[in-house]
């Protein structure tokens, strides 16, 4: 992100300057990022394309996100701990995904891991990690940061678990995206709503 304020979008209102900078972007920033997530599925999901994401835009993955869907059953946890080792050929072939063998394998792997836990567990600890008192809105996206002590803790919280290819960027990201932190600026059509 760069250190931008607001800007005004084709309605008038006031967005971060990343909601507007591609139509999918308008629409994931008005109506999905920041938003509460929950449920074992709908957070795997947002942490496999988290862990998908590290190193590319979001905008690639948002592009192919019904790709990721399709090929990996919907991110229901029980569905995808049953892929085996043709699954991950099937898999290093979809042109609908990226294609990358260790993002691939820690996805398998972590479906697995979480088909061992109890229903709402992987929920809880993602939201255990919620920070305890609201912060400041940010002014600008220079404000917003990378990694936080609660993204740090998160991270090897879940690594701990036995979660792969999740760091305190990525966590941090997970969080923003699920609605655990509020970092659209302050004045955002989407900061209140």
């Amino acid at each position: 992100m760069s250190g931008g304020g607001l800007l005004a979008g084709p309605d008038g209102a006031l967005r971060c300057p990343w909601g507007l900078s591609t139509e999918d972007y308008v629409a994931y920033h008005d109506t999905e990022w920041g938003k509460p997530v929950h449920g074992d599925d709908a957070l795997y999901e947002r942490l496999c394309l988290e862990a998908f994401q590290s190193g590319l835009s979001w905008l690639t993955i948002l592009r192919r996100r019904e790709g990721f869907r399709k090929a990996f059953g919907d991110f229901r946890i029980a569905a995808v701990a049953e892929f085996g080792p043709a699954d991950a050929e099937r898999l290093l072939a979809d042109e609908g995904i990226i294609r990358n063998r260790a993002k691939i394998e820690a996805t398998l792997a972590n479906a697995k891991v979480l088909a061992g836990w109890e229903p709402g567990e992987l929920d809880a600890l993602i939201w255990s990690h919620a920070p305890k008192r609201k912060a400041r809105a940010p002014r600008t996206t220079g404000d917003v940061p990378a990694v936080t002590p609660e993204s740090t803790a998160l991270a090897k919280a879940l690594k701990k678990a036995g979660i792969r290819f999740v760091g305190p960027t990525t966590a941090y990201a997970l969080m923003q995206a699920c609605g655990l932190v509020n970092d659209h600026l302050a004045g955002c059509v989407s900061r209140e709503a």
